[in-house]
């Protein structure tokens, strides 16, 4: 067969494969022997792309026995994925359907190939989403103190604040230790830290959250991040642009760097204060601001130099 494109759905116990365009579906064991057979498999035939839907946990050892067979794959949006089933038709939504579907997507849309991440940023990554959901725990815990009046409550809730708060400062220091241990990322570190603004959990989160930085121009860093304006036009109608898609983590943990560097970096606050002056609402001069971080971000890791505002 020439030009396979396959279409996986992955559920925690078992892995649905379908082919396009010859239709086949088959099916194995979300473990070692059944990735072991599909690495098999893929390799008899003429595959020129695998398209799965990013799963969580479920995924991931299915991602890295692809990379290791040297298996072209790509991740995709659930939602994407989804609407392109309801474009075409597909109503009803089954693991061998949604396979099928996948295996069309894969033939049609052609995503770029994903990249699996290197072994110190995925060990970096799952550090980074624990600490977010340490924080997030930290924050309800703060909330739910404010109201308790029982005072053995009190006592434990506060302990349990302490504990989180600490597995937060520790889980910090072990990120920039992972950091500073490898060259080319204390190197990024080191420029991201350069710029005014950008604050250690930030660039921490930059650094996981895209790892294509300094790969890209411009335009595709604010892409990625989810902050190219989005235009929305029809015949003589021309509606407000906006933002979206992209990484909404990135996104998130760009906005308070965004407020800092609005007051405290002169570039970045030069750009906001004339965004202000020419009518532009708050909101949507601190987005010009997080756009403006990415792309520098990315400007600055390209060229392997720290900020310098003369050479912005």
């Amino acid at each position: 067969m020439n030009d396979v494109t396959i279409g996986i759905d992955i559920s925690k116990a078992f892995l649905d494969v379908a082919t396009y365009p010859d239709g086949e579906i088959l099916q194995f064991s979300n473990d070692k022997s059944g990735l072991k057979a599909l690495v098999k498999c893929l390799k008899g035939r003429a595959v020129s792309l695998v398209v799965f839907e990013a799963t969580g946990s479920y995924h991931k050892a299915l991602e890295t026995a692809l990379d290791q067979a040297g298996v072209a794959f790509a991740k995709v949006n659930p939602l994407r994925a989804r609407r392109f089933a309801q474009a075409t038709g597909q109503l009803a939504k089954t693991d061998r359907a949604d396979a099928l579907s996948l295996a069309r997507y894969a033939a049609v849309i052609r995503p770029s190939a994903t990249r699996v991440k290197p072994q110190n940023l995925e060990v970096l990554h799952e550090m980074v989403m624990a600490r977010l959901a340490l924080k997030k725990e930290s924050a309800a815990t703060k909330t739910r103190l404010k109201t308790m009046k029982n005072s053995f409550l009190i006592k434990k809730f506060q302990g349990k604040l302490r504990l989180v708060e600490k597995d937060v400062a520790d889980i910090d220091a072990e990120c920039f230790k992972l950091v500073k241990e490898d060259h080319d990322l204390s190197r990024r570190f080191d420029i991201l830290s350069s710029v005014p603004g950008l604050g250690q959990v930030s660039i921490m989160t930059m650094l996981t959250e895209m790892p294509e930085l300094g790969s890209m121009d411009k335009r595709q860093a604010a892409a990625l991040a989810g902050l190219a304006p989005i235009t929305r036009q029809s015949g003589t109608w021309t509606g407000k642009s906006f933002t979206g898609g992209g990484r909404s983590i990135l996104r998130k943990a760009l906005y308070m760097p965004a407020l800092v560097a609005a007051r405290f970096n002169k570039y970045l606050k030069a750009k906001y204060d004339d965004l202000i002056r020419r009518g532009k609402p708050a909101k949507i001069a601190l987005t010009a601001i997080m756009r403006n971080i990415i792309v520098i971000a990315n400007a600055l890791i390209r060229d392997n130099r720290l900020w310098n505002q003369n050479m912005v």
